[in-house]
């Protein structure tokens, strides 16, 4: 089951997060060989992106990317996004929730 997380997005900005994977035991989730998939949709049930994370891995950290070009791309509102660890042979979700995007006022 993936774990809830809500980010809120500035439109205009370059935005960067990072998700840490836990175990059972609260140590850092040994991500070696897996590979992240991260994209956000206006709704579950959109067939397009609205966008599409740059992922890094390391050390039980999923790092979330966008440039700034892509945030002011996006429409401000909420959106859904979810994030898949792939190890070559299973793909799981593990980070799920909300993204709002805040509107840009400076241009």
């Amino acid at each position: 089951m993936a774990t809830k997380a809500n980010l809120v997005i500035d439109q205009g900005t370059t935005f960067s997060t990072s998700l840490n994977l836990q175990d059972e035991y609260g140590l850092p989730l040994d991500l070696s060989g897996y590979t992240a998939n991260s994209q956000m949709r206006k709704w579950y049930t959109s067939s397009n992106a609205s966008a599409t994370f740059t992922t890094g891995v390391a050390n039980g950290v999923i790092t979330l990317s966008l440039t700034a070009n892509q945030t002011s791309n996006l429409t401000s509102g909420r959106y859904v996004y979810d994030v898949e660890i792939n190890s070559g042979t299973t793909i799981s979700r593990v980070v799920e929730g909300i993204v709002t995007v805040t509107p840009q006022v400076t241009r």
